[in-house]
């Protein structure tokens, strides 16, 4: 009899059981469709009923409940805005715990959440996201987190809760990884845009490029806020004294060296006897591509020209990575500008272009030299300011490829457009569609408009 009952019971669990995992089947199909054409407060109901009777069914119930509740938030106010706020907080720590994977982009999602609507302390958000770079960088993708993570921590430091030294090791991480995400988007921007002037874009390639794009724009104003957040706490006036400290116990610190020499050059600290012994211990214990680029940047502080040339061509010929390349040979190229160089700048520019084509301010460093030099390339007055359409159509091209510059590039453009010759004068002198050959540096040709 007991045996019997027993069975009976256990074909009633299982038929209860069966029961449930249909229903929930069904109303995973119902707020899924309701949820896909924005109509969030039909999917409530049988979404709720998933996430109660079968929370690790589908990816689906966190991934949609994320915007179902966001809708709730948007739409109430007082006790019970709070209430979603609260249950949108909980749903990712489910998400988590159901479906693990990717616990860096959700963290950084709840962290986010909690900022925007005030839930939690400054410290608590930034162990948040902490742990999510910690554990999961790859999937630490958010511009705006990225910018919130560092952010926080310069806060803290402000009020005492954390050490200088902190700052600035999370800044160069926090640097390096948006400089890694924007080289990949500047990998897709290289692909597809050669296809997009050809006009052999998919749909699929299109909105890739158009991702792309606008991410690569978010990339670059994140990285100017990080920039402008770590202000005047890694000026000079604090960095020397802080290295010089620590110098002694870390002159054999590789990592350590290489990260104090790039933040003393990258915030022009390079007259100070400081960045000579760095640069001098780093290319000792680690003579590489990045310590041939110190010792150019301490040659060009000597003004020794030639030996900061050959110092930069030798570490972007170590140098295995093309977007690293790319950079080196922008700045041997803004060295030769200011030797008045243009001809050589203008290769070297166009080298930087060759390994990232999408480099924007490479297009903008030769508009420029094109703008400054129109006195100088033209016979007649006309000729000089033709120039004017080839600085504005190399700027333009700028704005093309680089989101980051797209704002900049534009002002360039205006600016030229407005010093090149007027539609009168076009038509007085009778030389629209003329080719005009630009001659010194330049040596190039240029298209007066048709009016």
């Amino acid at each position: 009899m007991k045996t019997r009952n027993l069975i009976l019971l256990t074909a009633f669990v299982f038929s209860s059981l069966v029961s449930v995992a249909q229903d929930c089947s069904v109303d995973l199909s119902l707020f899924v469709e309701s949820a896909k054409v924005k109509n969030y407060d039909a999917a409530f109901e049988p979404w709720t009923r998933v996430r109660k009777n079968c929370p690790n069914l589908n990816l689906a119930t966190y991934i949609y409940g994320e915007r179902i509740l966001e809708d709730k938030i948007s739409k109430t106010s007082g006790e019970q805005k709070t209430a979603f706020i609260n249950d949108l907080i909980k749903l990712y720590d489910e998400r988590l715990q159901y479906f693990p994977g990717k616990e860096g982009k959700v963290l950084v999602d709840k962290a986010m959440a909690m900022m925007e609507n005030n839930i939690g302390t400054k410290k608590e958000i930034y162990s948040i996201l902490d742990t999510a770079f910690t554990n999961d960088r790859e999937n630490f993708t958010n511009p705006r987190g990225l910018y919130a993570y560092f952010s926080l921590l310069v806060d803290l430091y402000n009020s005492g809760d954390a050490e200088i030294q902190s700052v600035f090791d999370k800044y160069d991480d926090v640097k390096a990884k948006i400089v890694e995400e924007s080289n990949k988007l500047s990998s897709v921007l290289n692909e597809l845009l050669p296809k997009q002037e050809a006009g052999t874009l998919s749909p699929k390639e299109e909105r890739s490029l158009q991702v792309a794009d606008v991410n690569l724009g978010s990339f670059g104003t994140v990285s100017d806020s990080i920039d402008a957040k770590l202000g005047i706490l890694a000026d000079c006036d604090n960095l020397i004294p802080l290295y010089n400290k620590d110098f002694e116990n870390k002159k054999t610190d590789a990592k350590w060296l290489n990260a104090a020499a790039s933040r003393m050059s990258e915030k022009e600290c390079t007259e100070d006897p400081l960045y000579f012994k760095l640069v001098e211990a780093y290319h000792a214990i680690d003579p590489s591509a990045q310590s041939s680029y110190f010792l150019g940047i301490l040659a060009e502080q000597k003004k020794d020209m030639n030996k900061a040339l050959e110092y930069f061509n030798q570490s972007a010929e170590l140098n295995a990575d093309n977007f690293k390349k790319a950079e080196i040979y922008y700045k041997i190229a803004t060295v030769l500008r200011k030797r008045g160089a243009l001809g050589n700048a203008r290769s070297y520019a166009n080298k930087a272009l060759s390994f990232n084509p999408s480099m924007g301010k490479a297009y903008l460093l030769i508009a420029q030299m094109y703008g400054s030099s129109a006195n100088d390339c033209g016979e007649t007055v006309f000729d000089k300011r033709a120039v004017y359409w080839l600085a504005a159509d190399v700027a333009r091209r700028a704005g093309q490829v680089d989101a980051t510059v797209r704002s900049v590039a534009q002002s360039f453009v205006d600016n030229f457009m407005a010093k090149a010759p007027s539609k009168a004068d076009i038509f007085q002198g009778a030389r629209a569609g003329e080719t005009i050959k630009i001659g010194c540096w330049i040596g190039l040709s240029v298209r007066v408009p048709n009016l």
